[in-house]
């Protein structure tokens, strides 16, 4: 099994809030221009943590881009904490705890690049702090987004104390090998089921409710497309925080990151940060979402 965490450039780490998060912080390049900039946050999805953005960060350093990866409570090298008494809004607040260590070393606030349940609680935080720019890759939806484009023939299911790590037994899935999916399965661990009942609408959830006008930085959301209704809950959720869309078809949730075509948007990502550059680190927000199929 190729573990792609020991491939990882040369980082700092540390330990940040009462719950010790276990930050890890990965230096860009040297480039003259690279003060104003701003930082990245990369926020991970439920059952992982910052061991699942390994393929991507190497990507990032070599462009030039400072990249902080949190991991939330109880995730991965954070310390470990009872589970049965993790909310949602806990998780809020371990993102802001990043944001504030962040804001120790660096003026500019972040670009926010959560996945999944980060991608979730990423909408949810920019709300109310002021972040540079969002992106969300394959982020669960909000309450508008359902409302709009909704699950069908959905039989919720009822969690337990804790959610258990997904077992991942398949050995290869569309776009991810035996080894992406091994990986996978060497880290993924167990997860909050309070947290899960507040957004989860496969466990009954009623969902998390984001006010999409008070996100006013600039937005890119990127999905993972199978079928019509999954490109339709992807340009609802652009529409709804007024950002860019992008559809990858043929493409699984967890493959987005770790599978074979993660490079797609990584690649993307790159083009839509230019803008940091061209604009002075201070792009406006883009007025309409734009469907751009691959």
């Amino acid at each position: 099994m190729r573990d792609y965490t020991k491939e990882l450039p040369e980082h700092r780490t540390r330990y940040i809030g009462e719950n010790d998060l276990f930050l890890e912080i990965f230096p860009g390049n040297n480039r003259l221009d690279e003060a104003d900039r701003p930082p990245l946050l990369f926020i991970h999805g439920a059952f992982t943590g910052s061991w699942m953005w390994s393929k991507y960060i190497p990507h990032f350093m070599a462009a030039g881009w400072d990249s902080y990866c949190i991991n939330l409570r109880g995730h991965y090298k954070s310390r470990s904490v009872d589970f049965t008494t993790v909310e949602f809004e806990h998780y809020l607040d371990d993102i802001r705890e990043a944001i504030s260590a962040i804001a120790e070393q660096r003026a500019v606030a972040p670009v926010v690049i959560g996945f999944s349940m980060g991608g979730l609680l990423s909408q949810k935080l920019a709300e109310s702090v002021g972040i540079a720019g969002l992106v969300l890759i394959d982020s669960s939806i909000s309450r508008e987004v359902h409302d709009e484009v909704p699950y069908q023939d959905l039989a919720p299911e009822i969690p337990g104390v804790v959610i258990p790590a997904p077992v991942r037994d398949e050995q290869s899935s569309p776009d991810e090998t035996p080894d992406d999916i091994a990986f996978q399965r060497k880290y993924l661990s167990m997860e909050s089921a309070r947290a899960f009942r507040a957004f989860s609408f496969h466990f009954g959830a009623e969902g998390i409710s984001i006010d999409g006008g008070k996100i006013t930085c600039p937005s890119l959301v990127i999905s993972a497309v199978n079928d019509a209704a999954a490109d339709q809950r992807g340009q609802a959720m652009a529409r709804h925080i007024g950002g860019e869309y992008l559809c990858l078809w043929g493409t699984t949730h967890t493959g987005l990151l770790v599978g074979q075509r993660y490079h797609e948007a990584v690649s993307r990502i790159m083009i839509w940060l230019a803008r940091f550059d061209e604009e002075g680190g201070q792009p406006s927000k883009p007025r309409l979402a734009s469907r751009r199929p691959t």
